[in-house]
């Protein structure tokens, strides 16, 4: 059980390099807007994706895949989360790497199973006791990280929630801190907290909200911060194998021992999931799983994706790859983006491109926003400069070390220390070259 204790009534930082993303930022009639959900440029890439979505709510794309293929930095991850956000606010979002798949402890097709079965959610309803309000205000208390002494994590955190009539300040407990920066919640928003489980969810925000990082507006709740209330959450389909193979707790349908999760496990979560939804208890909601640098992936692993693609139970599948031509992996076949054939079949291939000064001007001041960094127009214009000239990823690091140089607002001049310090691709590929010269 989640720790979740009162106190007597005695800030917050977002995380994740995409925290910002809401949509594609489409409007209407799917056209994209310059910039919009998050989302700024790529208007080819958002308005194809678009159409994607439209197919998958409309059913009609069984046993298809999207691969995006695109330079480094150019927005592939943005288009693939605003995908999911597009499908739903809970819809379940799977990143790995292709790189991933291959570890000593664990078989391929066994990792690429856990993925899949992570990217379907299953919405299940009932009555639950939870602590419901406005967040009014939040500390988190951070430690170093066990493995890592130069990374902090949270350790708990206190938070104050607020309704019309009560209000009450809650002792969480790391698991619950975790959701809270990792969901981009901020005081203002109105969240829900399970008393039993410690899921959180966000249900809006009270403030009132300009632009692009507009949320759903709602109102403060009404009654007690600690109710039973009915309400609808999405568990996903590993879930429940995990919940099974480790034996009773959330499903008493199931019967089962040990901490392996086989064939049959799933079999018979599958079918419990079947019988929910022919119940009207509970619904399928089919995620999306990401796979980045799929290029590293090899032909086993194309073969068990191009068959899970077909199952009953597949959430969507969206690749994505920077390279051109080349082998695939453990091959000597040389294949477009190194995928066989028979898989490029199946997929929806949208193309992205670098972004424009224009567009990494805008990207860097929705970053200096999230992450509440106060920046002058110069040194935006200089960020702008300096990621048309080598990349946006560059551009967007330097932000957070020239926030430490400035103290307070970030000029251009913190910039240029923060650019003297850290040396991007180019640069510091030159400085080595010559000293390899030096040594000749």
């Amino acid at each position: 059980m989640a720790l979740i204790e009162e106190v007597a009534k005695i800030s917050f930082e977002r995380v994740g390099s995409h925290s910002h993303i809401r949509g594609l930022g489409l409007d209407e009639k799917g056209k994209a807007k310059f910039m919009g959900d998050g989302m700024v440029g790529q208007i080819k890439a958002r308005e194809a994706a678009g159409i994607a979505v439209h197919l998958i709510k409309k059913g009609k794309f069984a046993g298809k895949g999207i691969l995006l293929a695109g330079p480094t930095g150019s927005g592939k991850t943005a288009i693939a989360m605003g995908i999911a956000k597009e499908l739903g606010e809970d819809v379940p979002f799977v990143q790995i790497a292709g790189s991933e798949i291959y570890s000593a402890e664990m078989k391929k097709t066994e990792f690429l199973k856990q993925a899949l079965r992570r990217a379907i959610g299953v919405r299940i309803s009932e009555e639950r006791k939870v602590y419901e309000g406005m967040l009014e205000k939040i500390e988190i208390k951070r430690a170093r990280h066990p493995f890592n002494p130069y990374v902090e994590v949270p350790e708990s955190a206190l938070i104050t929630l607020k309704t019309k009539d009560d209000t009450k300040t809650i002792r969480v407990g790391r698991e619950i801190a975790y959701q809270i920066l990792e969901g981009g919640i901020e005081e203002g928003d109105v969240i829900q907290i399970d008393a039993e489980s410690g899921r959180v969810s966000k249900l809006g925000t009270t403030k009132e909200e300009e632009g692009i990082f507009l949320k759903k507006k709602v109102n403060l709740p009404t009654g007690p911060v600690l109710k039973i209330k009915e309400f609808t959450y999405t568990v996903t389909l590993h879930d429940l194998d995990t919940v099974n193979a480790r034996s009773g707790g959330l499903v008493s349908l199931f019967f089962g021992g040990g901490m392996e999760i086989n064939d049959d496990i799933r079999e018979r979560v599958d079918q419990a999931v079947k019988g929910w939804i022919e119940e009207g208890k509970a619904r399928l909601v089919p995620g999306v799983l990401f796979i980045d640098e799929c290029h590293m992936l090899d032909i086993e692993a194309f073969s068990f994706l191009a068959r899970a693609m077909e199952g009953e139970l597949a959430p969507i599948l969206i690749l994505a790859t920077n390279r051109g031509s080349t082998n695939i992996r453990g091959t000597g076949i040389e294949a477009p983006h190194g995928i066989p054939i028979d898989m490029l079949d199946r997929l929806l291939i949208i193309n992205t491109e670098p972004y424009r000064r224009d567009e990494v001007r805008e990207i860097v001041k929705i970053r200096a926003h999230e992450e509440g960094i106060e920046i002058s127009e110069e040194a935006v214009e200089y960020l702008a400069e300096l990621g048309e000239k080598t990349s946006l990823r560059y551009a967007v690091q330097l932000l957070a070390p020239a926030s430490v140089l400035a103290k307070e607002r970030v000029e251009k001049e913190h910039v240029e220390k923060a650019k003297e310090y850290f040396a991007d691709i180019k640069r510091s590929t030159r400085f080595v070259e010559k000293l390899e010269g030096m040594l000749m």
